[in-house]
């Protein structure tokens, strides 16, 4: 494994924390303390294959010890249990989860300064993610909110959105959309969790990013900086093309928000993509829309991550070159979660 000039310092952008119901529940409120586990409706598959893949990841020093073995300075972390939050109906309990979620994360993260975190967001109560999002980064510390992707019936295009971009603006915080890579509409046509991962990720974040540029969001909080994840960065040069083709038929009459070509809100500085580090694609990716909006993510501890080569593997890579490295592998996570 080759090793990363010890003068970079890289920032991992999508890390996750083992969020396990006995961590969370401390924090829930009373009105709460009697319920059940699993808090949040969960699948039966093995994603683990019988405990032979990924890592525990829950002891401090355990995390701290693979972030050196990674090469990783500071690790950025979102929900693992918690990216199916969008399972939960209740909106009142749905906040207060997501509330005990994030007071869990945020007490997780001051055993080091290298640990950092963004908040869980109420996606089924909107009215109340707004608030949410400004307690966790005003009084808790966390440096941005997450909308997972899927497990519920929302469009992040909808006005009813809108108040959480205005205050994630405000603040100055970045919202990401994240999936989760498991059951979904469509999945149904399969019976291996090896088809149904492959799908479950990229196709719930690419819905939400065609809704919320179709909806002109991009246009209306000019300065609100998102972040699509755990979908890798390859799908890019696609995806614009389809929109804009799209767009260049109907866009006057059914997303009249989208003032240009969507490619131009895909390509712009306040929209950032993960990369998983061993994308054949990365260095075409980058010539188009260059290197300063897409982030390294190792995915640590899930099952599918890369280990140990991780950031090395960016590192090592022919077709970026220096700046573009650094880039990737820490100042456009440092830039995005405001860590400088």
């Amino acid at each position: 494994m080759g090793k990363i000039d010890p003068a970079v310092q890289v920032v991992d952008a999508d890390a996750h924390a083992r969020d396990n119901d006995e961590f969370v529940k401390p924090f829930l409120g009373e009105a709460f303390q009697n319920r059940r586990p699993p808090f949040i409706p969960r699948e039966t598959y093995d994603r683990n294959l019988g405990g032979t893949l990924g890592h525990a990841g829950i002891k401090h020093e355990d995390r701290l010890a693979a972030m050196d073995t990674q090469e990783i300075h500071t690790a950025v972390m979102y929900p693992t249990s918690g990216l199916g939050i969008g399972r939960i109906r209740e909106p009142g309990y749905q906040t207060q989860l997501c509330r005990a979620y994030n007071e869990f994360i945020a007490d997780y993260c001051k055993a080091s300064p290298r640990l950092k975190a963004v908040a869980n967001l109420p996606v089924n109560a909107p009215a109340d993610a707004a608030e949410e999002l400004r307690y966790a980064v005003t009084e808790l510390g966390l440096v941005g909110g997450m909308l997972a992707a899927q497990g519920h019936g929302k469009n992040f295009g909808s006005p009813e959105f809108f108040p959480l971009y205005e205050e994630a603006q405000k603040i100055g915080t970045p919202l990401a959309i994240h999936a989760f890579g498991g059951d979904e509409p469509g999945s149904e046509i399969f019976d291996q969790f090896i088809s149904i991962h492959t799908t479950g990720h990229p196709f719930p974040v690419l819905r939400q990013l065609t809704g919320m540029i179709f909806a002109g969001v991009p246009e209306m909080f000019s300065d609100l900086k998102l972040g699509f994840l755990e979908i890798g960065c390859g799908w890019i040069p696609y995806w614009s093309d389809r929109m804009d083709e799209e767009w260049e038929k109907r866009g006057a009459v059914e997303a009249p928000e989208c003032k240009k070509e969507p490619s131009h809100y895909i390509a712009s500085k306040n929209v950032y993509y993960g990369c998983e580090p061993d994308e054949k694609t990365i260095g075409y990716v980058v010539g188009e829309i260059g290197s300063e909006t897409v982030m390294y993510a190792s995915d640590y501890p899930h099952w599918d991550m890369s280990w140990p080569e991780s950031g090395s593997l960016i590192w090592q890579r022919s077709d970026l070159s220096a700046e573009d490295k650094q880039n990737i592998l820490g100042n456009n996570a440092r830039r995005f979660y405001g860590l400088d």
